[in-house]
Formats: C-alpha cells, sequence, structure tokens
C-alpha cells in the first residue's frame, strides 16, 4: 500500500495527465479554397472575392480595349497603393496579390513593380551590370501605362449578441499619361455575427 504523500502525488500526476489530455489541440488540414468564417473579420475568402469580382468589373469597362486599339500592345498596371482604413489589421498584401493573379490570369494587362520590390529589381540590375556577362541593361524597364489604387474600410454595428460589420472597398483606375480616371469600382461586403 502506498503512504499518503506518495498517493497524492500519483493521483496529482494523474489528474494533470488527464487535465492535459482533455485540453489537446486538434488541428486538422482544409482546402484552402473552402470558407471557414470563424468570425465576421475579414478573411481570405473576402480577399479572392473582393479581387474576383473588381477585375472583372475594371475589364467590363472600355479603357483595356480602347488602349489596345490606340497602341497594339497590353495596358500595363502598377499598384499604387492599397490603404486599410478598417478597423482591424488585413493583410493588404495578400489582397493586392489576389488582384495581380485575377488580372494576369484574364490575359488582359500586365503588371510593373513598384516601391521596395522596384528597388531591389533595380539594384540586383546594378550588380549584374558589375557582376555578369550578360547583364540586362539599366533604363530598359516598361512603364506604367495605368496606376490602379484604392482603399478598405469598415463600420461596425453592435447591439447585444449581435454584430453588423460591413466592409467597402473603393479602386479606381488611372491614366498615367492623361491623368484620367477610366475606371472606379466599389465592393461591398456585410457579415452578421450572433452570439
Amino acid at each position: 500500500m502506498l503512504n499518503p504523500i506518495t498517493r497524492i502525488a500519483a493521483l496529482t500526476m494523474l489528474g494533470a495527465a488527464v487535465f492535459t489530455a482533455g485540453c489537446a489541440t486538434k488541428v486538422t488540414r482544409v482546402d484552402p479554397a473552402e470558407e471557414i468564417a470563424l468570425s465576421d473579420q475579414w478573411n481570405n475568402k473576402d480577399s479572392e472575392l473582393v479581387a474576383t469580382e473588381m477585375i472583372n468589373d475594371m475589364l467590363s469597362f472600355p479603357w483595356v480595349s480602347d488602349f489596345e486599339l490606340e497602341n497594339n500592345v497590353r495596358p500595363t498596371i502598377i499598384i499604387q497603393r492599397i490603404a486599410n482604413k478598417s478597423h482591424e489589421h488585413i493583410a493588404v498584401d495578400t489582397f493586392v496579390n489576389d488582384i495581380k493573379r485575377a488580372l494576369l490570369r484574364s490575359g488582359k494587362a500586365d503588371f510593373v513593380v513598384a516601391g521596395e520590390e522596384r528597388d531591389a529589381v533595380r539594384e540586383e540590375r546594378r550588380d549584374q551590370e558589375l557582376n555578369s556577362r550578360n547583364a540586362k541593361e539599366m533604363g530598359q524597364e516598361d512603364a506604367a501605362d495605368f496606376a490602379l489604387s484604392g482603399s478598405i474600410n469598415s463600420i461596425v454595428d453592435e447591439a447585444g449578441k449581435k454584430r453588423v460589420t460591413f466592409y467597402q472597398v473603393d479602386m479606381k483606375l488611372i491614366d498615367m499619361t492623361s491623368n484620367r480616371e477610366v475606371w472606379n469600382g466599389q465592393k461591398k461586403i456585410q457579415k452578421l455575427q450572433e452570439r
């Protein structure tokens, strides 16, 4: 028979083991295309849905065909800035990449890189000029024909155990030569969360 201290220690360890087993975390891999809405916050499905619908709308405007008729080449776009003005953290880079993928998939336009990515490519080109036999020349970049910018805004309304979160994404496309706004798009998403 166990002495009282040993019995208490054994029971404590057994209880801890049972408690720990009951609190185990389970992780399941799921298809990234499947929507899993755990809350009313912006998620990957919102990003994909908005990007696809905005690009389809953008391409339905006459700027694309007008440009191709005039220049006999696809237009080139630069993304200036998509600002997150919502109440929560949104991975804007993920949204921007969804936009790029949707537009590139359409085959109707090309992109040139901007900001830090452009600076990194230029730095690589400078390095190649010094160290490579077949270096790409400076000053040969394609210029953007159009600049894309926009914002993500949100409004939250809450009462009791219900909360409605409203998102509005506004985007516009500017002709870099004339400064004309050739497209202006808007997508709204509203989510109801009940507890």
